[in-house]
């Protein structure tokens, strides 16, 4: 789940909608910040006409006395929490509603009234001397702060949705996107695996640089299958073409071999010559047969098969060689039967080749097990052994035609064993899988 949350994450419609919530989220905090900015210096420019106002009215007063009797008569009027009002006379008397004193936290607004001790909040004040006494006139910024208030809650509804609206819309484009990347992602996949005729199902919702990349996938894939069928169809024809003069061969080597005596060297020699020429049908054979595979021709002739019987069958035939190699052959089928649909004798080719290559290269003294397991739908077949194995490296190459390792070059075989299996494995529908088996190597495929 999580490595999902992260591929979401990291696709671009998302990067490009975190993007563009930032860009707008700066763009939007800019300008609020800008327009709070004005319209707090508009207020405290208000504010301090006022204040400027009010000095200039008591001003007017001819004498001090005046001055205390209009501030007395003012603060009577006037809410403490808008305006404060203070006048000290040159004696140190105070009239008023308030009156500013000073402590070690700073300056602060207390209150003449018994029922409380100072006024809460902030306010911008002017003072200033009258007639030998200190007039304070000082307005509340309780204004201001619910300007700072306004542009919050502002923020919060006007940003705030759209960070959300942007991202879940950037969600959305990137799981829409990853699907139809899931989908190129996945014919790449099987065109890897061998399957050349994948191909991407393009949509009218795709949009058009995936529409491009998947056409262009499309067109590779074409262009590859095109020219592998060309190579097998190649391959197939010079198999077929050189099959018959091959076989003339070796009857004449047949019939050259009743007159030439086979202690002689010229026996030996011929000996050798009728082994090349039977491996070199061997090989053609082969091919013939992969061709036949791959064309999916045998398909026609699919009937039910019972791989309990078949698993026993092809150990027996190949206990006997087995035993006179020092090997061990074991078969383990499961007591319930396990059936496919398919062709008996390919399915017979695959075990056979198996047993073959396990009994091919693996020294005296190895074990050879073939068994057998259904695991929900599919059957399981499995041919492993305790030999030297296969590097994990060449997995992927053993199963390419006429390729073989360095340490098998001088063991009887051509390569084509592995090939042929994997193709009537694919003709059935199957997998086949290279695992080690530490040591050795197992062989699993899934129908």
């Amino acid at each position: 789940m999580s490595d999902r949350i992260r591929q979401v994450w990291r696709s671009m419609p998302v990067r490009l909608a975190l993007l563009l919530v930032l860009l707008f989220s700066v763009v939007s905090l800019l300008s609020l910040a800008a327009s709070y900015a004005v319209t707090k210096n508009s207020f405290e420019t208000a504010i301090r006409a006022d204040l400027q106002q009010d000095m200039a009215g008591f001003r007017a007063a001819p004498n001090f006395r005046a001055v205390a009797l209009l501030v007395e008569a003012e603060s009577r009027q006037t809410d403490p929490d808008r305006v404060i009002i203070s006048y000290i006379t040159q004696g140190g008397q105070v009239y008023g509603n308030g009156a500013i004193a000073r402590d070690d936290e700073g300056y602060h607004i207390v209150s003449l009234a018994e029922e409380r001790s100072k006024y809460e909040g902030d306010y911008l004040s002017l003072t200033t001397r009258l007639y030998g006494g200190q007039l304070t006139v000082a307005r509340s910024l309780a204004q201001i702060e619910a300007l700072r208030t306004v542009f919050l809650n502002i923020l919060l509804i006007s940003l705030l949705p759209t960070v959300l609206v942007a991202l879940s819309g950037g969600l959305y484009l990137a799981r829409r996107s990853k699907r139809h990347v899931e989908v190129i992602g996945g014919t790449l996949d099987d065109l890897t695996n061998g399957d050349l005729s994948a191909r991407v199902s393009l949509g009218p919702r795709w949009a058009d640089d995936l529409l491009r990349i998947g056409a262009k996938v499309n067109q590779m894939a074409r262009a590859q299958e095109a020219q592998t069928q060309m190579l097998r169809q190649v391959s197939s024809d010079i198999a077929h073409d050189l099959k018959t003069p091959i076989q003339r061969v070796a009857v004449h080597l047949d019939d050259l071999a009743r007159t030439v005596p086979a202690a002689s060297d010229e026996g030996a020699l011929l000996g050798k010559a009728q082994e090349e020429v039977t491996g070199i049908a061997s090989v053609f054979q082969s091919l013939l047969q992969i061709a036949s595979v791959e064309s999916g021709s045998p398909k026609a002739h699919f009937k039910p098969v019972d791989l309990n019987l078949l698993c026993q069958t092809m150990t027996e035939v190949y206990d006997p060689a087995a035993a006179a190699n020092g090997q061990t052959l074991i078969c383990e089928v499961p007591a319930e039967q396990v059936q496919v649909m398919g062709d008996k004798n390919l399915l017979g080719q695959v075990l056979a080749n198996l047993i073959e290559n396990a009994m091919r290269h693996t020294p005296k003294g190895s074990q050879i097990t073939v068994s057998l397991a259904k695991d929900a739908r599919r059957a399981v077949l499995e041919v492993a052994d305790n030999g030297p194995g296969i590097p994990k490296g060449e997995h992927e190459n053993v199963l390419r035609r006429l390729y073989r390792l360095d340490a098998s070059r001088h063991t009887p075989g051509n390569g084509l064993g592995l090939s042929l299996v994997e193709g009537v494995v694919k003709l059935h529908g199957g997998t086949m899988t290279l695992i080690d088996n530490a040591p050795g190597l197992k062989v699993s495929i899934s129908i």
